[in-house]
């Protein structure tokens, strides 16, 4: 197992619950609210706040409305920094008509399997298809 997928998987023991509020208007990302408390220096206590991440998900298979489990640490593109574990409660369609969320296993093969290809793409010889143009002279 190389260092990042060992990173990721210590990462990835901390859950967290979130609401999806936004979907299907980025192709594999959907955006969840998160609670967390903030300070208020001049009170000197903490106060609930919500926060929004974008969480990856892999198959496509949240709505918006539904309450998610969701993991961070798992760093997509850079803003995305979540990956969605399971679904808590689905909201309209049920779970069983959607397509199933990937396990962390699953998660980490198809990324070693997409990282193998991109090496072996790096590794094969440059063609170059384009025809190469002659050096014109100004007369």
């Amino acid at each position: 197992m190389s260092k990042q997928v060992q990173k990721l998987a210590a990462s990835a023991q901390r859950q967290i619950n979130a609401v999806v509020v936004s979907s299907g208007l980025m192709n594999k990302t959907v955006r969840a609210r998160i609670g967390v408390q903030k300070w208020n220096n001049h009170i000197r206590k903490d106060f609930n706040h919500k926060q929004h991440v974008l969480v990856h998900d892999p198959a496509s298979s949240l709505r918006t409305g539904d309450i998610i489990s969701i993991s961070p640490g798992w760093r997509v593109s850079k803003r995305v920094h979540h990956v969605v574990r399971n679904i808590i409660a689905p909201f309209g369609e049920p779970i069983e008509a959607r397509p199933p969320v990937p396990s962390e296993e699953e998660r980490m093969a198809e990324r070693e399997r997409k990282r193998a290809a991109k090496e072996e793409r790096r590794k094969a010889p440059r063609v170059d298809e384009s025809p190469a143009k002659p050096n014109s002279a100004k007369s």
